[in-house]
């Protein structure tokens, strides 16, 4: 006889109890305020970009979700972050894109 498997069924939304799968909050920074959702790892099923580093986030890394708080424009406007990138948005100025053969300072 096989061990028996205690399982919960996975309905995509978070549980009724207290600490729901999706434990999100909401950011004040010096740009703007920022509604923010930890993914686990565990939860993390396909791979993003992130905007602070261009770095590839793939499957399976914990990260973070944010979107502004002004709701205006939805599923559009969120974003996929390393954590540490999040973080540092503020200390970070634009990247700069520069050709192949341009002199780097």
């Amino acid at each position: 006889m096989s061990p028996r498997k205690n399982r919960r069924a996975l309905t995509g939304r978070p549980s009724q109890g207290g600490g729901g799968a999706w434990a999100q909050e909401t950011e004040e920074g010096p740009d703007g305020d920022w509604i923010v959702r930890m993914v686990a790892g565990a939860n993390a099923t396909k791979a993003y970009r992130c905007p602070g580093c261009d770095q590839e986030i793939p499957p399976g890394v914990a990260h973070v979700v944010a979107w502004p708080a002004d709701g205006r424009g939805g599923a559009d406007d969120r974003r996929h972050w390393h954590r540490p990138c999040w973080r540092a948005r503020g200390r970070r100025g634009p990247r700069i894109m520069r050709s192949r053969n341009a002199p780097r300072f």
